[in-house]
């Protein structure tokens, strides 16, 4: 004991916050803290999709309650699920319709134009335009829910959206990739997907995708969802 330092001086106080952990390590951080609410806001988001008419509201309540998460926001399962469906139910389906609707047009134009245009090489032009349609309508997507949340009026969101699916396109992808590539890969894989579509299947990659667009949310939304 007398030989080597049993204690070491304190450090200089300060007022600097620790920096926040970002990447992966945040990713994890969240992960670990909101385990128990992803399971609560994945078996409430089947259960409000059950009449299948009420899928709009479902949609809006899981990205808002998500987004909160990301943000670090307190959740409460149950009571914030069940508040964020009671807001604006004519703005969840005015925004689940104004993209499911050219999604599936675009989608569908895309595929019949392309079939036929080995024969006639001049569909490929309206095939080149409802693919771009479907392509700008799916990055805006990903950015939508996450602005609806802050409680922006649905015209300006729709606007905000369509600009950062232009021009913020990298993180859109990676919310595409992890977001509707692991809902389509599990829903596939059905059955044996069965008890990860039921505890995590959709919660996990809206938490994925809010992840990946949280920071450009961030800079033109602010932090509070509304």
């Amino acid at each position: 004991m007398f030989f080597r330092r049993d204690f070491e001086e304190p450090a200089p106080e300060t007022d600097e916050m620790p920096s926040e952990k970002t990447g992966p390590g945040r990713l994890f951080e969240i992960l670990q803290a909101e385990c128990g609410n992803l399971i609560k806001v994945n078996l409430l988001f089947l259960l409000c999709c059950l009449p299948i008419v009420t899928i709009p509201l479902a949609l809006q309540a899981m990205n808002q309650v998500i987004r909160a998460m990301v943000q670090d926001q307190p959740v409460r399962g149950l009571t914030h699920f069940r508040d964020a469906i009671r807001q604006r139910p004519g703005r969840a389906y005015a925004a689940f319709f104004l993209v499911a609707v050219p999604l599936f047009l675009s989608g569908y134009g895309a595929a019949f134009y392309l079939r036929y245009a080995g024969e006639r090489p001049v569909l490929f032009l309206p095939f080149m335009f409802c693919s771009t349609i479907f392509l700008v309508t799916l990055l805006a997507s990903t950015y939508l829910y996450g602005i609806l949340s802050t409680g922006m009026a649905l015209p300006a969101a729709l606007r905000l959206a369509l600009t950062l699916g232009i021009g913020r396109p990298l993180r859109a992808l990676l919310a595409i990739l992890f977001g509707y590539g692991l809902v389509i890969a599990a829903v596939l894989a059905f059955p044996l997907s069965f008890i990860y579509l039921l505890l995590i299947g959709f919660s996990l990659p809206c938490l994925l995708a809010n992840f990946f667009v949280r920071t450009i949310l961030r800079q033109y939304c602010g932090e509070e969802p509304q």
